[in-house]
């Protein structure tokens, strides 16, 4: 038979493995790509300010 300490333990860990694998999904899926999107936007826009000078 299951203890309590043990039901609170497998609900603590049920508790950490959702909300790590929902983070993984958000880092995933909107983090990531606005970080990536961005850094290209700042790139090429310091690429063509950098050939506006130099013209």
């Amino acid at each position: 038979m299951i203890e309590f300490d043990q039901y609170l333990g497998f609900i603590a860990f049920l508790t950490i493995l959702t909300i790590g694998f929902w983070l993984m999904i958000f880092l995933l899926t909107f983090v990531i790509p606005y970080w990536l999107t961005g850094n290209i936007k700042e790139f090429i826009s310091e690429k063509l300010k950098a050939r506006k000078e130099k013209n």
